[in-house]
């Protein structure tokens, strides 16, 4: 069954197969199987190395550029909650490094960002409605 669905819960084969919870783990770990926990990672556009490699060229000019830099993280809260990928999971015989994509900055209702300028905290902020460059400003 995880060789045709990696993503599939123990929980999910017990309830299937009507076996004991305990034997679908020891079969899984018999044949070498483990539970590897899944990255989420953002979309990236066809654009987006090209700006990112600018943008690396440009910090590089500079060693003291970096205090000037203002470094900003956010979390996106929509109807569906906080995406947690912490119960994701892939079932391999190696870690097979699984990454979940998602397009979140198009589809969200808040933003909470925060900012580091150099050794100084900025924010949190509630950012309402949809992330743009004006937000940002």
């Amino acid at each position: 069954m995880v060789q045709s669905s990696p993503r599939a819960s123990t929980r999910r084969i017990v309830k299937r197969l009507r076996v004991p919870h305990t034997r679908v783990w020891r079969t899984l770990h018999a044949e070498g199987m483990y539970s590897y926990h899944v990255q989420q990672a953002q979309h990236l556009g066809t654009g987006d190395f090209a700006q990112r490699l600018e943008f690396c060229k440009w910090l590089n000019g500079s060693r003291q550029l970096h205090c000037y830099i203002l470094f900003t993280d956010e979390v996106q809260l929509n109807r569906e909650g906080v995406n947690n990928t912490h119960n994701s999971h892939v079932w391999a015989d190696e870690n097979p490094h699984a990454t979940v994509e998602s397009n979140f900055q198009l589809l969200f209702s808040v933003n909470v960002c925060c900012a580091v300028l150099d050794d100084q905290l900025i924010g949190p902020f509630i950012l309402e409605g949809r992330l743009t460059g004006e937000t940002y400003l």
